[in-house]
């Protein structure tokens, strides 16, 4: 798993910093989207919160993470699973909040549908996040 998140360090052509290194970890390790606060948490080892701010910010500028729009307008972050590059996302998938646990999952296998948008708009992201109960919380 190292030398993976090495490998995606060196893809997009980032310097690899022992920073770096463990928060992609964290996103490898967990199934779940993760926020600012679950990062610091989950480290072990308290990271200069500017520091993560800015790292999660390189990671969502090259294609290596994207975010997760929330209810109370917080941001949740979570590995890119598609051919995400930089500037370019297509994380076209669901993203389902659990209600009992607070869990954000991305639905990988559920596609955004299409969205017909009135003459004249143009459209660059479409979020669709779904509430309810998870099957760990069931």
């Amino acid at each position: 798993m190292e030398q993976e998140i090495t490998d995606i360090l060196k893809q997009s052509q980032l310097s690899i910093t022992d920073n770096r290194l463990k928060i992609l970890k964290l996103f490898q390790n967990n199934d779940k989207a993760l926020s600012h606060a679950d990062i610091e948490k989950l480290s072990g080892k308290h990271f200069d919160r500017v520091t993560i701010y800015r790292t999660l910010q390189t990671f969502v500028d090259k294609g290596i993470i994207h975010t997760i729009p929330t209810a109370d307008n917080s941001i949740m972050y979570a590995l890119c699973k598609e051919a995400c590059s930089e500037g370019h996302h297509h994380d076209d998938h669901v993203h389902f909040l659990c209600d009992k646990c607070g869990t954000t999952y991305c639905l990988d296998n559920v596609n955004i549908p299409a969205v017909n948008i009135p003459k004249g708009f143009s459209a660059h992201q479409t979020n669709v996040l779904v509430n309810g109960v998870c099957k760990n919380c069931k």
